[in-house]
């Protein structure tokens, strides 16, 4: 394989030239992310944006990125890493090939749903840049319809594992890949057709990177992109001299009684999140690869640096993390990861936790701390097919030190995600959604209010269909700050067509029949500050939009209606 050597030649070039270059680089992994949005089949892709573009450098490092799962952008270079390492002999990797792999444990993967397909893109023999695509696939076979469960004991019975392939060689595509991809998936169009669209993103984004090329040279473009990542260093560490210096701690438990610890130390020279000594890798889904856990330390330290800019590798130079491997934030092969999610959530929100108190400046009281991922299936309604989709759902944002909570807003953790339209829902699912409401469950009250989570209620209009989800947060609300109050709880009632009611925080493949409601109920965030400290015309105002009933006001708040 011919690969571009990382010392480049010192060439003139006009600081306006490299801006230019650079700014084009954002623009084509927009142009990537567009066309993925445009032709994916399912709505998780299309509607909720459960995916990530990015380009890198020849090395595999981030050099730019598009919108989208800022987690699944922050994982693809691991992905590049593990194709150069796999692919290492010279005509290996050839233009025109593309790659895939699906195996949590490396290659920056989360779960066997989340498909990394990667492309080379070369200039006079050499690579100059990779391009790479992650996406949420519905359905990649195992024992589970959604290959979702917190039940699963390994991974082998999560799905099909895509072992860092070529699913194109040289332009051509493997049809035998390609339908053993169709023949283990229950909805084998829809994962044909996502495959498809990633592959018509990375071509979108190789067309217009190679007209750069022609325009301006490879070499002016290399310079670009090796002075954008130095650049992302340096506001990186220019962020990091602004913190509090110091060594800030957490604790949380899980929802099976575990405990769970974060130290973060913060120097002049580096951020480093030490999560030794946490609980072993379990016998369920809740495991988390080391790729995953470094992401969520990456978003905290972006958030609290420098979160308006762009990002690249060199955005992240200065994080470090600490793991004891075989831990269930550093899972090794063969544990099961497919609810991965909860977890990284839950360390996500511990760092949040940690750092909150000492940058009330930067972040609020705890949120729902949930994805809340919704698996529903079945037959359709209309075309008699299995069908399924993937929701995660919207929650509360904690108070801050002035100003309340964000209503029904996604986690820190999804960047720019959207939930599914009722409409949508309805027309492309087969599913009623009879209600879709905030919360107003006490919780998360304070000088300041948590945000209020949702009510989401789905009606079965089929047969022979099912749920599996898992909601952490379903025992201990959000955390509050500076006195406020703890938020709600994340849970779903299944309401069956008899009237019977069923709350669950986790289960999979249960069955539902026609006429049972699933109703989603998502946490208030956490509250800022002693509820008796929030102003009269506030709390009549939260009495008068529904948000408190008259005995809170005066319970709570002390104020008579």
């Amino acid at each position: 394989m011919a690969r571009a050597k990382t010392t480049l030649k010192v060439i003139e070039h006009d600081p306006i030239t490299i801006e230019i270059i650079q700014s084009s680089l954002r623009a084509i992994t927009d142009e990537m992310f567009a066309t993925m949005r445009k032709t994916a089949m399912s709505s998780i892709i299309y509607e909720v944006l459960d995916f990530g573009v990015a380009m890198m450098d020849a090395e595999g490092e981030l050099a730019s990125s598009g919108s989208g799962i800022p987690s699944f952008v922050g994982m693809l270079a691991p992905g590049i890493k593990s194709v150069m390492q796999k692919f290492a002999e010279p005509g290996d990797i050839k233009p025109g090939d593309v790659f895939a792999t699906n195996i949590p444990h490396h290659g920056g993967v989360s779960h066997l749903n989340d498909v990394v397909l990667m492309q080379p893109v070369f200039s006079k023999g050499q690579i100059i840049s990779w391009l790479a695509n992650k996406a949420h696939w519905v359905d990649v076979g195992g024992t589970f319809p959604g290959s979702i469960s917190v039940d699963a004991l390994d991974i082998y019975q999560e799905g099909l594992q895509l072992p860092c392939i070529k699913v194109i060689e040289e332009g051509k595509e493997n049809q035998s890949v390609i339908d053993i991809l169709a023949g283990n998936s229950r909805v084998p169009d829809i994962t044909v057709g996502d495959f498809w669209a990633g592959i018509a993103s990375m071509r979108s984004g190789e067309k217009r990177l190679q007209a750069l090329i022609k325009k301006y040279g490879d070499e002016t473009v290399r310079v670009a992109i090796a002075e954008y990542i130095a650049l992302g260093e340096v506001m990186a560490r220019n962020g990091l001299k602004k913190l509090p210096k110091g060594v800030y701690s957490a604790t949380e438990k899980l929802e099976d009684g575990r405990l769970v610890r974060a130290v973060v130390a913060i120097t002049e020279d580096a951020f480093t999140v030490d999560l030794r000594g946490n609980p072993k890798q379990g016998g369920n889904a809740l495991n988390s690869s080391k790729d995953a856990t470094i992401v969520d330390a990456q978003m905290i330290f972006k958030a609290i640096t420098d979160p308006q800019s762009f990002a690249n590798a060199g955005s992240f130079r200065p994080v470090e993390v600490l793991t004891d491997e075989g831990s269930i934030f550093d899972a090794q092969y063969p544990a099961a990861t497919s609810v991965y999610y909860e977890t990284g959530m839950i360390l996500f929100d511990l760092i949040w936790k940690a750092l909150a108190p000492s940058m009330e400046q930067h972040l609020t009281a705890g949120h729902y701390g949930s994805i809340c991922g919704t698996f529903l299936g079945g037959k359709h309604p209309d075309t008699g097919k299995e069908h399924s989709i993937v929701e995660p759902q919207l929650g509360g944002w904690g108070a801050s030190l002035d100003s309340d909570g964000v209503n029904a807003l996604y986690t820190g953790q999804h960047g720019e995600t959207f939930n599914v339209p009722v409409e949508v829902a309805e027309q492309r699912n087969g599913l009623m959604i009879d209600r879709l409401s905030l919360n107003d469950a006490p919780g998360g009250e304070g000088q300041y209010i948590g945000g209020k989570g949702i009510n989401l209620d789905y009606r079965i209009i089929g047969e022979d269909w099912w749920i599996s989800m898992v909601y952490v947060r379903s025992k201990n609300g959000p955390w509050a700050l500076n006195g406020g109050l703890q938020g709600s709880t994340n849970y779903i009632n299944v309401v069956r067509k008899d009237g019977k009611e069923e709350r669950y925080s986790s289960c999979t493949a249960l069955r539902l029949e026609k006429g049972d409601v699933v109703q989603v109920v998502t946490a208030n965030g956490g509250g800022y500050g002693p509820p008796r400290k929030r102003r009269q015309e506030s709390v009549l105002s939260d009495l008068r939009n529904g948000y408190i009933t008259a005995a809170t006001a005066r319970d709570i708040y002390g104020i008579e209606a």
